[in-house]
């Protein structure tokens, strides 16, 4: 387990507003006492109203409450992608916070509206993987087909021309599920791995056999 997703757990515990020892979350998470006094003072470096000490034990003050709010889609696209660069580029604590957000905000949002997804990793390089995001974005909603230069994990260059069907995060990087018309078939290309992304201005339509219902991973 990652100092993040520990950080996370821990979180996750103190939900209920109750005392709970560091000996108790130790035993819980299967680490020492000692990291657990590391943690909380990570936690509350990254603003998290913890209250209690060592020894005694430690609880949630109460939140903060916000009014119910509505959002747009596209306001919720750009909250939970936001989430997802802090889930990538910040400190532990900061990761934490964001993963415990983004569980809130998914619980809160209906079903039908697909929030971004992710957890974090040492290899996420943030800055690169959303450079083309929305290009991709703008390109799969609009069913518009993409000009790649792209480069295999192998090494290889490739120009490719897409059909971006679907753009999400696939646990450590951006990745847009497409059709591939070079190889004609379906492939998943990684945002990182892209040199360059072009948005052509030919559209696509539904074709038997080349849509996401298709896909089989």
């Amino acid at each position: 387990m990652t100092t993040a997703e520990r950080l996370f757990q821990i979180s996750q515990i103190l939900q209920d507003a109750e005392l709970h020892r560091a000996k108790d979350i130790a035993r819980l998470l299967g680490v020492s006492q000692r990291t657990i006094y590391r943690d909380m003072d990570r936690l509350v470096a990254a603003g998290q109203p913890l209250t209690g000490t060592r020894g005694e034990g430690y609880r949630l003050a109460p939140a903060i409450p916000l009014p119910p709010l509505t959002l747009s889609p596209q306001e919720l696209e750009a909250l939970t992608l936001g989430l997802a660069v802090v889930a990538q580029a910040a400190d532990d604590t900061l990761k934490s916070a964001a993963q415990s957000l983004a569980a809130k905000v998914e619980q809160a949002s209906s079903a039908d509206a697909d929030p971004w997804r992710f957890e974090t990793s040492r290899f996420a390089d943030a800055t690169r993987n959303l450079t083309h995001l929305p290009l991709l974005r703008s390109a799969t909603k609009a069913r518009q087909k993409v000009r790649l230069t792209y480069t295999s994990d192998t090494g290889r260059v490739t120009g490719r021309v897409i059909r971006p069907l679907k753009v999400a995060y696939w646990g450590h990087v951006w990745a847009v599920t497409a059709w591939c018309e070079l190889r004609r078939a379906f492939r998943v290309f990684r945002l990182d791995l892209m040199e360059s992304a072009e948005a052509l201005p030919e559209l696509f339509v539904d074709e038997p056999g080349k849509t996401l219902a298709d896909y089989q991973p």
